[in-house]
């Protein structure tokens, strides 16, 4: 089984970054796809980016494509989220999620950013 942990959420003022960290432990790791998503106070959890072990297949929503750029370092067995030009609406929880063949198999506790003046 393929646990994870993510680190790296704060406090940033609009139009900073921030890069979020999802660690993950745990055999055969390059079966899966690593998925961010997110959520915040009172609204659905919404998908965010996903990228295989192999560094392709990347996926982004609308909301973030051209801001945000996810990666992976397979020496360190870590996905990455850099998130640039932050806006209040990218506030949320951030949560890495393992996927295996199309199913959630393994999520962390999340992260949390917030995005204020």
């Amino acid at each position: 089984q393929v646990q994870v942990v993510e680190s790296g959420g704060g406090l940033v003022q609009p139009g900073g970054s921030l890069r979020l960290s999802c660690a993950a432990s745990g055999r055969t790791l390059s079966r899966y796809v690593m998925g961010w998503f997110r959520q915040a106070p009172g609204k659905e959890r919404e998908f965010v980016a996903t990228i295989r072990w192999s560094g392709d297949n990347i996926y982004y929503a609308n909301s973030v494509k051209g801001r945000f750029t996810v990666s992976v370092d397979n020496n360190k067995n870590t996905v990455y989220l850099q998130m640039d030009n932050l806006k209040p609406e990218d506030a949320a929880v951030y949560s890495c999620v393992v996927i295996d063949r199309g199913r959630e198999v393994s999520e962390g506790q999340g992260t949390q950013v917030i995005v204020s003046s």
